[in-house]
This record gives C-alpha cells, structure tokens and sequence, in this order.
C-alpha cells in the first residue's frame, strides 16, 4: 500500500493533487522538489509554502525521490526529461513513477526507458481536465506496463482514471491530439474578438457568433476563455508546441498548433494581474491594448 508520495515539480496540479490525497488518506506522508527551491534554499519564501501547504519540502529531487513509494513529475513541458534523467539516478526497483506533464507521445516513450532502466515502474498519466474543483479525482488517462499494478491502489484512494493499455504515449496521445481543439478554440476566441473590438465592428460580429453557434453561453463563453489564456497562457503554449510535434510525428502538419502557441503564449505575456477580469466588456478593450502594445515593443 502506498504510504509516502513525492513530487517533483509543486505548481498547481501537485498542491491540487496534495489536498484531496491528504483528506482522503490523512496517513499519507509527502514530499515535494521544485526548482524554485534551488535559489533560496530550504529557508526561502516557496519552501515555507509547502510546508505551510503540509508537505516536507525536499533539498533535491534525489532526496524527494528516496522515501517514496509513488512520484509524481508534474513540471513544466521542456524540464519532463530533464526530470527523468534526474531522478532516475537514484530511483529504486518498486517505486512508480507518473508522468503528468503534457509532452508528447514520444517524448513519453523516451522518458519511459529512461526511468524503467532503473527499475523503477513509469505510468503515463494524461490528466484529462483542469484539476479544479476535483483534485486528484480529475479525470486521467493511463498507460504503460505498469498501468495495471497501480490499479488496485488507484482505487483505494478514489482516481477516476481509464486504462489505455501498456505502451507509454498512448495516453498522452489523447491529450495531446484533443488539446488543439480545446486551446485552438481559446485561440480562435480571443483573436476574433480582439480583432473585433480593435476594428470597431465587435457587437455585430458577437451577434453573427451567437446566432451561428447557438450551443455556446455566449454571457460567459468569451470570458471563460480569456480567462484560461491569461492565467494559464504560458504552460498551454508549452503544451500546444508538444501539440505540434505529436502532429508532425504522425506525418501531419504541426503549423495549426504552433500558431495556437504563439496565442497562448501573447496572452500568457500579458497576464491577468493588473486587470479587473469580473466585467467583460471592460477587460476586452484593456487587454486588446495591451497586445498591441506588447507586439510593438
């Protein structure tokens, strides 16, 4: 039974994944090693957010790694092999290893023999939805060989998860393909409507959109998507240029989704700090501002 978990990499899927395991399972005992720690050591500002968060902050991700019956690497895109190669080095035959970062399929493979020479058993998890409200319950997509060990476990602490058989990449595949509609959507959304409100026509071309797409809630669709851009803008352009590179791969064109990263990552650049995000009509013209000067700087 698993006792002790760590993670590498403590954004908001480990701290959302943390919470609900914690209240399910208060036995449970955690880890976590982030690169922010690396600057201001284990007395910084982000090492007492862990702890504060009820998680034993790790000096590295050798010392997260060596009491733990699970791992989870949840960190950026471009650090997932990085991660593998690091801590593969000290990892030890029983542990398992999940890999939740939105990477391709064959950057899973390769992450997969990277960690699995050790011993170590390597889970590609495809986390399906944003991880609130439901935490560790969001649903995920699995696969690998150890995919099916894990189950019972998986079980016991309430993942809502399906299995998609035992090669690694299969599950990420999913995610990766699915994401272009989803980011793309986001993508097509702010880009009209900025393009809107900076021609002047943008009451008529929301009146065209309701009429022709009548299924979408057009009272909180355009927020909600400006929304997930602003906040989230950056890791999604990483995810969509994983996207494209899982396109290019099977013969098809990565073009779509590289131009959706570079959306995401121009909202992402803006940000939502410094706007008032409750009013939409207010916050369009703002951050159609912001873009333009952003492009010209």
């Amino acid at each position: 039974m698993v006792g002790f978990i760590a993670f590498i990499g403590f954004g908001e899927a480990a701290r959302a994944f943390h919470r609900s395991l914690a209240a399910i399972d208060p036995s449970l005992r955690f880890t976590a090693y982030d690169r922010l720690m690396e600057g201001e050591g284990a007395d910084g500002a982000f090492a007492r957010g862990v702890c504060a968060a009820g998680v034993r902050p790790a000096v590295s991700a050798e010392a997260a790694v060596a009491p733990a019956d699970w791992i989870f690497s949840a960190v950026t895109a471009d650090q997932s092999h990085v991660v593998a190669e690091a801590i593969a080095l000290h990892l030890r035959a029983g542990q398992v290893v999940f890999d939740i970062n939105s990477v391709s399929p064959g950057r899973k493979r390769s992450n997969a023999a990277t960690i699995e020479r050790s011993g170590a058993h390597y889970v590609d998890m495809a986390v399906m939805a944003p991880v609130e409200p439901r935490r560790h319950r969001t649903p995920v997509l699995l696969a690998g060989t150890a995919a099916g060990t894990v189950e019972p476990e998986l079980r016991r602490l309430d993942f809502d998860y399906r299995l998609l058989g035992s090669e690694p990449g299969s599950a990420t595949a999913v995610k990766m393909v699915r994401s272009v509609f989803v980011k793309g959507l986001e993508a097509i959304t702010v880009e009209t409507l900025l393009a809107a409100e900076r021609s002047d026509c943008l009451e008529i071309v929301r009146e065209s959109l309701e009429r022709s797409f009548t299924g979408l809630d057009w009272s909180r669709f355009p927020q909600y998507q400006f929304d997930r851009t602003l906040v989230h803008g950056r890791r999604r352009a990483a995810e969509m240029r994983e996207s494209a590179a899982t396109l290019d791969a099977l013969g098809l064109s990565g073009a779509l989704a590289s131009a959706i990263a570079e959306v995401q990552d121009r909202m992402g650049a803006v940000g939502a700090a410094d706007f008032d995000r409750t009013d939409f009509e207010t916050l369009l013209p703002q951050v159609a501002a912001a873009r333009v000067r952003g492009a010209g700087d």
